[in-house]
């Protein structure tokens, strides 16, 4: 089956779900959960792995698993656990999917415990190869023709959000990103390299002026080192983990 762990199809991209293990602290008594879990690849990987306490969240039960501890859940609402009750929450590529990713966002800090791992993978509209997609067709890579209005689908790509986006979203919510990742670079993401020093020049002037004015300059320099990672100007996916900062 293509892009399937044991036979449970994966719905993303190549190299996701490894690289989303590869960030969870390996302490097997974590609490877990992944929402949307979907077909139950990802709680089958964990629970391969010796983790004891998965949480499979999804707004249907289409697991194709044997798993106990299925919760029904909407990510555009409340979420039915209790406060910090988890120590690692997973969204594969769920949040794209959403309009109502403040609530989410908020509601997972909510859930998570104090040092909580929020760990989310999103399509990296924030790469040289989707913008040069969106300045040609106005549509961005992984979402590159409009969206069936006669057929909403919860599959939809509705919410595709940027790396700076993802990050204002995490920091105003009490997270702060530790890590940043994604699943491959093709290379084919790499010859749009070729726009790197326009793009380079002109996001440092804007962030730089701007900060200056408003104040931000420290905050729009730490944005700047990051969005000009490898990870984010090529990468097909992109993974972050944030943790649970609390005052």
């Amino acid at each position: 089956m293509r892009n399937s762990y044991k036979g449970i199809s994966i719905n993303t991209s190549k190299n996701t779900h490894e690289t989303v293990f590869s960030l969870i602290k390996e302490d097997l008594n974590y609490a877990v959960v992944d929402i949307p879990s979907g077909s139950g690849a990802f709680v089958q990987r964990l629970k391969d792995s010796g983790f004891k306490h998965i949480i499979a969240a999804d707004i249907d039960n289409i697991l194709q698993i044997n798993h106990d501890s299925f919760v029904q859940a909407d990510m555009t609402k409340p979420l039915p656990f209790a406060d910090d009750s988890c120590d690692v929450l997973v969204c594969i590529d769920g949040i794209e999917h959403i309009d109502e990713q403040c609530t989410f966002v908020r509601e997972a800090h909510r859930i998570l415990k104090p040092q909580g791992e929020l760990i989310i993978s999103t399509p990296n509209i924030s790469s040289l190869r989707s913008r040069w997609k969106w300045f040609i067709t106005g549509h961005h890579y992984k979402c590159e023709v409009p969206l069936d209005e006669n057929k909403p689908n919860p599959l939809h790509h509705i919410g595709m959000i940027s790396f700076p986006e993802l990050r204002y979203l995490l920091h105003t919510s009490g997270f702060r990103i530790n890590a940043i990742k994604t699943n491959r670079i093709k290379a084919i993401a790499v010859l749009y390299s070729v726009f790197l020093p326009l793009v380079y020049i002109s996001t440092l002037w804007v962030y730089c002026r701007r900060g200056k004015k408003e104040g931000t300059l420290q905050i729009n320099k730490s944005i700047f080192r990051q969005v000009f990672t490898k990870e984010v100007l090529f990468g097909e996916t992109i993974i972050v983990k944030a943790i649970k900062i609390v005052a």
